[in-house]
């Protein structure tokens, strides 16, 4: 079974603070999940857990580092965080898919984390997101949207069949949707 890493570790309150704007800061992550600060990457792994603890996506799509005085802008090329690993527990209506993410953060697919699947320009083919939390989400990995679609099932909804699969009691097509974060 996946275990969150690191004891104590997590993220902050960071919803419930409503610090100034502070300006954006020359920090981006990565389309792999790597962290930059001025164009150098950060190496240090409990620096980058430390700055995702504070991470939040606003109503705006922008995404910031916040703390109860202050609120900086960064730059996120795709999602801020890549699901790394998956469980699937069960199957049909009863399965239960658990993602980890390269940070440590486990969360279980459902109606708290929907997945969500979006179109991939260069290739055209399905990119799929887990909500971690907030309005953060996780890309599944490429080896893991493998893993996802061998555990496809064919459902009629809204009167059509569809490709996806069921996690927490829902079913996941493997279709773009008009969501929003917000």
């Amino acid at each position: 079974m996946l275990a969150r890493a690191g004891a104590g570790a997590g993220p902050r309150p960071v919803e419930a603070w409503n610090p100034p704007f502070c300006g954006d800061l020359d920090m981006r992550i990565a389309a792999d999940g790597r962290w930059f600060y001025q164009g150098t990457p950060i190496a240090r792994e409990a620096l980058v857990s430390l700055f995702a603890s504070i991470l939040r996506r606003d109503a705006d799509g922008r995404f910031y580092l916040v703390t109860p005085v202050e609120k900086v802008g960064i730059a996120v090329e795709d999602a801020p965080f890549l699901a790394v690993e998956m469980h699937a527990a069960g199957s049909g209506e009863t399965q239960s898919l658990t993602f980890r993410t390269h940070l440590g953060e486990v969360v279980v697919g459902g109606d708290a984390h929907p997945l969500r699947f979006e179109i991939e320009e260069a290739t055209g083919g399905l990119k799929p997101y887990i909500l971690v939390r907030g309005r953060l989400e996780a890309r599944l990995t490429r080896s893991l949207a493998f893993d996802l679609v061998a555990l496809a099932e064919e459902v009629e909804t809204d009167g059509r069949q569809r490709l996806g699969v069921w996690s927490g009691g829902r079913f996941f097509a493997f279709e773009p949707e008009p969501e929003t974060l917000a």
